[in-house]
Order: C-alpha cells, then structure tokens, then sequence
C-alpha cells in the first residue's frame, strides 16, 4: 500500500520462508536428531558441526519442495550452482545460530501447546472433529518417524518461533514515524492530463529503405525462427501401470490381518490441568514457593471438584489452556511428557490427581473423558489397501519395465515401435517443440521438462536420428522421444517480413514525434503556468486508490516536487506516447483510525524483520561461525544425478 512497505516485501518473505517452520513440516526434521562426529563438516556453529549429510538433506528437501511446486516443469539443475548451494549453508548457518540460542535461554513448549498445534494439522480430523491419531502415526512412520521424534522437533521448532516472535514483537517505531508514511500513502493529488499519441503523428513518418533496412539488422532476433521438433514419443508410468494392477481379496484380507494395529485407534484420554509454572532449573526457593501455591489451588479444587474448569481459568499459568478451563481436548499416549501422561493413564473418569511435578511445573489434572481403543472394520479400510496393494505391485513391476523400456529404447534407437509393442505403450506424436521449455506450447507438461528437452535437441537424437535415451520426468515417470522433422533456426528474409518491419520503424519513429511534442509542450508550460487550455477534466488521484494511471505516469505523478503550484511534469509510456501532467491540488484524504492501525501494523512488520534479521547476524557472531567449505562462484558447477523426491 505504500513505497517503504512494498520495497521490504521480499525481505520479509525472505525471512519468514527460512525461519518460520509450519506445523508437520516433516521434511529436514532427520537432520536436528541425528549426530555423526565422523561427517565431514562444512560450518560450525556455537560448537555444533553442520554435516555434509545435513546440508544434502536441506538441499534434497528444498528441490523436493519445488518439485512438488512445479512438477515437469522444475530444473534441478538450477539447485547445482555455487551461489544455490551457498544459500542452502547460509540458511542451515542462521537455523543453527537460532537453535544454540533457544538452548541458551532454556526457552521450553507446554505439552498443551504442542497438544494444540499438533491437533491443528491439516488432514488428521475425524469427521466427528475429533483427531485422528492413527492417521497422524501412519504418516510419521512413513517417513520413518515415530510421535515421540516428531514432537521433540516440534518442540524445537515451535520454540524457535517464539523467540522469533519475540524479536519481531519488540521493534520499536516513533509515532512520528507513522505519521509521516501515513501522510505519504493518504496524500491525495488533483491532476489535468494532455497526451501526445504517437498514432497522431504517423502520417508525418515516411520510413526509407535505409530505415527498413537499419531497423531489420539491428533486431535480427525478432525475426527469427527457433529451431523445432516434430516428435513420435513414449511414456512409462507408474500410475498407468498400478491401474492395470488387481488386488484379489484374499490379498487384502492378509495385509489387513498382518497390519491390524495400523487401523487399530489407541485409547485416548481427555484432561483437564492446573499448571502452576516453576522452571526446572530454578532455585529451590522458588521450586518451594511454587509447590505451596500449587497446594493452595488444590485445596480449592478438593473443596469445589465441580469449578474446576473455573479455577483454572483463575490460577492455571498455562497460557495455551486456561482460557479454555484447563482443557487439553483428547490426546493418546506418547503425545505429553512421561510424569503427565503416566498421572493421567493412572485416573479414573471424573477423578482428579495430586500434585504432578514436570519439567514445566506443578499440574492438577481432572480425567474428563475416556475413548476407548477401536478398530476400524476390513470394509471401512478395504479401498485404501487395496490401492496400496497396486502400489506396491506397480513400483516393483516399474523397476523390471523401467530396464526393458530404458535398454529397448537404446538398443534399438531408429524407432519407439519395439518398446511400445514390447511394453504395450501407445507411440504419440507432437508438433514444433522448441529447445526452450514452454508449458504453454504443449498440453503435456512432460515434454517441456528440462531434461527431456536438452536429450531431444541433442546432437544424438538430431543428427543420428536415434531415440533420445529414456528420460526420468516424474516419480515413476520415464519418457522417450524420436524427432520424426527437425527445422534448425532461421532467420526470415527482409523482403517477406518488410510490412512488419515498416509498421514498427513507422510506430517507432511516431513515438519520437510524439514525445519531441510533449516535450515542447512541458516546456512552454512550465515557462507560462497560466496556460490551462487543451487539459482533461481534473481528476484525482492517490495511493489509498487502485491506480487511474498507467504505472510509470502514477509514479511521476505521486513523485513530482509540489512545493510551488501548478506544477507540471512529463511522462512517456512505451507504446502509448506522452503525457504532461498539471498537478493543481495536494490534500490529505480523510482521517481513518482503521487505516491508521493497519499502516502502523505494516510499517511494525518492517522494522520486526528488520531487526530479526540483524539478531541473527549477532546470534552468529556470538556463536562463533567457523564457515569451513565456501561455494565458490567461480568454481564449475559439476553434474549431478537426478534425486527422487521423497517418499
């Protein structure tokens, strides 16, 4: 909405992108709970080695994500230069940094808050609104996690979040400083406009040959044609294998019988708690102190068992529960820390516990509720196993197919027709592709991949008229080309594109005329204000507006020095000629507290990132960043193997 906030918009997505993790953001975690002394290191910080195992889990993690983002369309190759990677170890070098001070100033989660954003995840709510812990601990171990090693991430990563907050929350701005953009971004202009149109002064062109012929050598690219590849091609894929592939009951039955505890829902208990906070690093003073404040609430809670929800709103320091009476909704084992969770499992409904001492503190816990254990019938899993069964099936017969389809294509290179009848493939076909990937030149995405393209318009597939090789676009995805007519660049004749030629050196030479006027107009004006004739109606404009102006007139407009009354400035648009602008008012727009509070939210989100960004630089001062492997720029990026995304 205004110039400051709209230049620092990338900085503040920048920051946000590296260091605010989402909720089950589960790629990368691997790397905070493993630790081999014998890695090679490429940085250290605050005494902790960043491994080469780490770095390539980051880097695999980022390509992952893009890949997922723009499918056939991504180029890895992008990923394998010096400045890409040197941004993978800066990132890894400030999440460090970050970390070691999160250690530091023993900055801890409450389970109800990690309770809390775990059960805000996307995709793991019952239809009744209830999680679905066995949904949630199938995708961990998916990823060859368990609950336990998700949770002491998230701890960190939420932790991390805080401290973020913290700094951004902190910025201070002068009111003074508010007030001052606020007047920039309501201020209001009334302008009159004249345009000199270059379409007004064509007549007065009259292009030579010399001209024509000037303006054709001068833009030789404009009037070339790329080369082009008419293709016959092939595709292997895995989800066409898997639909052809047949999952028999008795297949379904003993997968479902052999995997009963994965449909199995564990008990899960709903508790409430009274969290009287104490560090556990604190004095035993104040641990004392704590202990008979915590006493003194379950006093209360033995003489009023009915108000407990009521005195945990009164008492209860944990921020995350206690508006909501204490409540920690359902949660099942392994989800909280091991005194909380053994305390709750040892109540009966409706009893409430003594006092439980956790790393957090003293809780009361009221045991509110209890679901039993369930398990989910064959014919309520039976689809979703039966799909995992053509999964399973077609990757292992993708990996048999994925040879013969790669060695066919190869060893028999002038023609696709014994891989497609050998694989029962359909040969399709595709016109005046180009060397540069365009998704919009073809309705199948695969063949504007990068590295399809570089292996089509290969010296190979070109000259040779061989097949390309078999060619990796997706997961489970192979594909393989033959160039059936290939036309190399060319640059078409002045004589056949001569009217082209003319009506741009005409539209060119027009827009000079036009602004020669302006100009002249510009001047005249500014020597004799007086003159107001020829001008529009007066409109007004202002940046609390969607723009009246085309930009580059808006700018100038908004820019131009008002001290002294008509001013007047000019401006050439590309294409639309020149406009001479008579600014005769400059206002303020009526007072708004809403647009007030929201300017100063935004000009508060500026400073904030801000200042982040220069407390991580000190956090990575303070922790001694030793930066042991640089990625040169200079060096040559070498080439490097396709990398699956991961499963």
């Amino acid at each position: 909405m205004f110039e400051y906030v709209r230049t620092h918009q990338r900085l503040m997505q920048f920051i946000l992108l590296l260091f605010i993790v989402p909720s089950f953001a589960l790629v990368g975690i691997s790397s905070y709970l493993r630790g081999d002394p014998a890695e090679v290191a490429l940085a250290k910080v605050a005494g902790q080695n960043i491994t080469q195992q780490e770095f390539d889990d980051a880097l695999r993690d980022q390509m992952d994500r893009m890949r997922q983002r723009f499918g056939a369309q991504f180029d890895e190759t992008m990923f394998n230069t010096p400045d890409a990677k040197q941004s993978v170890l800066d990132n890894l070098i400030s999440q460090h940094a970050i970390k070691a001070e999160v250690k530091n100033a023993n900055l801890m989660i409450s389970d109800s808050v990690l309770h809390k954003n775990i059960s805000a995840i996307p995709g793991f709510t019952l239809p009744d609104g209830k999680f679905d812990t066995e949904s949630y601990k199938n995708a961990l171990a998916a990823r060859g996690m368990t609950p336990a090693m998700y949770e002491a991430s998230l701890r960190q990563d939420l932790a991390q979040q805080q401290l973020i907050n913290a700094v951004e929350g902190s910025a201070f701005i002068p009111k003074t400083v508010v007030t001052q953009v606020e007047a920039i971004t309501a201020q209001e202009r009334e302008v009159q406009a004249i345009g000199f149109k270059p379409n007004d002064f064509t007549a007065q062109v009259k292009p030579t040959d010399a001209m024509l012929k000037a303006y054709y050598d001068a833009n030789a690219a404009q009037f070339s044609l790329p080369e082009t590849a008419s293709i016959n091609y092939v595709v292997l894929s895995g989800d066409a294998i898997a639909a052809q592939m047949v999952a028999s009951d008795e297949e379904i039955k003993s997968v479902y019988e052999q995997n009963l505890k994965n449909y199995t829902s564990d008990e899960q208990r709903r508790a409430s708690h009274i969290l009287i906070k104490v560090n556990k690093d604190a004095s035993p003073a104040d641990k004392a102190a704590a202990k008979v404040k915590a006493e003194e609430v379950l006093a209360l809670v033995r003489k009023e068992p009915g108000n407990f929800a009521q005195l945990a709103k009164q008492y209860s320091q944990d921020e995350g529960s206690a508006a909501q009476g204490g409540d920690l909704d359902f949660f099942g084992k392994g989800m909280m820390l091991k005194p909380f969770e053994e305390a709750v499992y040892s109540l009966k409904q409706d009893e409430i516990s003594g006092l439980v001492q956790s790393d957090f503190g003293f809780h009361i816990i009221h045991l509110t509720a209890i679901k039993a254990a369930t398990v989910k019938p064959l014919e309520q899993v039976k689809e979703q196993i039966a799909t995992d069964i053509k999964k399973q099936k077609a990757s292992k017969k993708f990996a048999e197919l994925a040879e013969t389809f790669t060695n066919t294509v190869y060893e028999q290179s002038d023609s696709l027709k014994p891989a497609a009848e050998k694989l029962k493939l359909t040969i399709e076909s595709a016109d005046h592709l180009t060397r540069t990937p365009s998704p919009l030149a073809t309705t199948n995405p695969l063949l504007a991949n990068p590295k399809f393209l570089k292996a089509l318009f290969s010296d190979d597939a070109i000259k040779n008229k061989r097949n390309t090789e078999a060619v990796e676009v997706g997961t489970n995805t192979l594909i393989s080309a033959h160039i059936v007519e290939y036309k190399a660049a060319s640059k078409r004749p002045l004589e056949e594109v001569k009217d082209v030629v003319t009506a741009r050196v005409v539209a060119a030479e027009a827009e000079k005329l036009a602004k020669k006027a302006g100009e002249t107009k510009l001047a005249a004006l500014i020597a004799n204000p007086v003159d107001a004739t020829e001008f529009s109606e007066a409109k007004v404009v202002s940046r609390l507006q969607p723009p009246s102006l085309p930009k580059p007139a808006f700018e100038a407009v908004m820019k131009a020095d008002t001290r002294k009354l008509p001013a007047f400035v000019g401006v050439e648009v590309p294409g639309q000629g020149y406009t001479v602008f008579r600014i005769n008012k400059v206002q303020q727009a009526a007072a708004d507290p809403g647009r007030t509070a929201e300017i100063n939210k935004q000009v508060q989100a500026v400073a904030g990132s801000e200042d982040l960004f220069t407390y991580i630089e000190l956090l990575k001062q303070k922790g001694k960043v030793k930066v042991i492997k640089h990625f040169e720029a200079s060096a040559p990026a070498a080439p490097t193997a396709p990398v699956k995304a991961a499963s």
